[in-house]
């Protein structure tokens, strides 16, 4: 198969000349523009099969607000053309549809997300090292779980630190070298938010924060950990929208996945 990458082999090996190799070049630049171009069009969807070559990962369902028979015939149709597939904001009765109808899929309650893998080769990280997915209490895991979720599904291994909050700041130090060894981080908290800021002074990696819609009636449900995120004095922390686990874990993969990018 022609690509870019065995292109430039055949040119540093000697195999091919430059203008063999400026063909070849045009014949793939050919292919990718017409692939840019591939809908499968639903009615109701048009689902974008050519995105994971041009974003490095694909298109993911977002699960809230359609019918589980839509969720169902969208997950068919990537299952054609992926070795993975991702749906988020799934409730449990729209799982149960989606199981029944689809051998295979595995449902994970805590965060609302179903998960495809098309053999075990699928499931296996694609880069070195890992991203660590931290969470300030028990409370905010709904949160976190769909960010770990998301970066495994996108190829990363994941370690997760959960419970290790303000309130008990001795159980944060004891995880630290797990934290600090991680490409990004992401970070998960309610109520004040305090524990970003708290992370964002002692790691040298980047620090994205996921206010939860955790805490009492003065939080108004993750705006107030979401302006003390945004006001963070620690550098190289930012923010996604509240509950926005998927947004995290995303970047988090983004960002794991250039710097372990090999030559």
């Amino acid at each position: 198969m022609i690509n870019l990458e065995s292109i430039l082999k055949h040119v540093r090996s000697g195999d091919l000349d430059v203008a063999e190799a400026q063909k070849h070049l045009e014949e793939f630049m050919s292919k990718q523009s017409q692939a840019s171009d591939r809908i499968e069009d639903l009615g109701y969807a048009q689902l974008d099969i050519d995105r994971e070559r041009r974003t490095g990962f694909p298109e993911v369902i977002y699960g809230e607000n359609k019918s589980a028979e839509q969720v169902t015939a969208i997950f068919l149709k990537m299952m054609d053309h992926l070795d993975r597939v991702l749906a988020t904001r799934v409730s449990k009765e729209k799982a149960d549809f989606v199981q029944q109808a689809i051998p295979g899929i595995t449902y994970h309650e805590d965060a609302r997300v179903l998960t495809w893998y098309k053999d075990q080769a699928a499931r296996m990280p694609k880069t070195e090292g890992y991203i660590a997915v931290v969470c300030a209490g028990t409370s905010d895991l709904f949160v976190a779980e769909e960010a770990a979720l998301t970066a495994e599904n996108m190829g990363c291994r994941v370690e997760r630190v959960y419970d290790v909050g303000v309130a008990g700041i001795h159980r944060l130090f004891r995880k630290l070298d797990v934290i600090r060894g991680a490409n990004a981080i992401v970070v998960a908290a309610g109520m004040e938010g305090a524990l970003v800021s708290v992370l964002g002074g002692l790691v040298s990696k980047p620090v994205i924060a996921v206010p939860t819609s955790v805490g009492y009636g003065a939080s108004f449900h993750g705006v107030a950990a979401l302006l003390a995120m945004l006001n963070s004095c620690a550098p190289g922390v930012s923010v996604v929208n509240i509950d926005n686990g998927f947004g995290a874990g995303y970047n988090a993969a983004l960002i794991h996945k250039n710097t372990t990018k090999r030559d």
